[in-house]
């Protein structure tokens, strides 16, 4: 009922009706959102993306589908263990499956999965004790060094806020201009009738505020470090 009469008085003071199921055309006559980086072609957006990551504190990584396996292994060895990584089939396809239960296992070096098949405090706890989350991105944002991750089951967010590091595979073909590109690729599944994620995050690089005097402090609420690790051929 509240809500009700808060539309109602919005709209009267508006002189319009009150709309709550049909979508407003947005009809701008410049659209500068939609222009910015967009000239750049796939090889120039990863090198602004980069670019960006040296300003937020994230390290990239570059390598190709067949040496993925080896990139994870080396990060792994920068950042030390346990991992915690989501119940995800591209760590399967991209072949990371022999370093999750056979390799890093062998080193001591235990990997923990986000599974619907465990309770929810042994999500948490196992993602607690990670010292880093590796996760894949369905878009990386070359303006503003973003990642684009899809919660859903098997894929918890903690996994990418509870560990030291947070680490991200990102296909180089998913780069995107800007967040309205990614707004938009969203919005097409919506409008395809498709079900999208319980949630959709948007990471760019290590917590991090400025709140005390506007002196930057990187690592405040969430991971400490990052690195994207982007695959140069996929």
């Amino acid at each position: 009922m509240e809500k009700t009469q808060f539309l109602a008085t919005l709209a009267s003071r508006l002189q319009r009706d009150v709309n709550t199921t049909k979508k407003p055309a947005r009809k701008w006559q410049h659209r500068p959102q939609e222009q910015h980086y967009t000239p750049m072609n796939n090889a120039e957006l990863l090198v602004a993306f980069k670019e960006q990551c040296t300003r937020i504190h994230t390290d990239v990584v570059e390598t190709t589908r067949e040496n993925l396996s080896e990139a994870v292994a080396q990060v792994v060895n920068k950042y030390g263990g346990p991992l915690s990584v989501w119940d995800d089939p591209r760590f399967a396809e991209y072949g990371l499956t022999s370093l999750f239960t056979t390799i890093l296992p062998a080193q001591n070096t235990a990997v923990y999965t986000w599974s619907n098949q465990k309770t929810r405090e042994e999500n948490f706890a196992e993602a607690n004790a990670a010292r880093i989350g590796l996760v894949f991105s369905e878009y990386a944002l070359a303006e503003s060094g973003t990642v684009v991750l899809y919660s859903a089951d098997g894929a918890g967010k903690a996994v990418g806020l509870l560990p030291h590091a947070f680490v991200a595979i990102i296909p180089q073909s998913s780069l995107l201009p800007r967040m309205t590109q990614a707004s938009q690729a969203i919005q097409q599944r919506v409008d395809r009738g498709e079900l999208l994620p319980h949630a959709i995050d948007y990471v760019s690089g290590p917590s991090n505020s400025a709140d005390i005097e506007m002196k930057l402090v990187v690592g405040v609420h969430g991971p400490v470090e990052a690195t994207y690790i982007v695959l140069t051929d996929c």
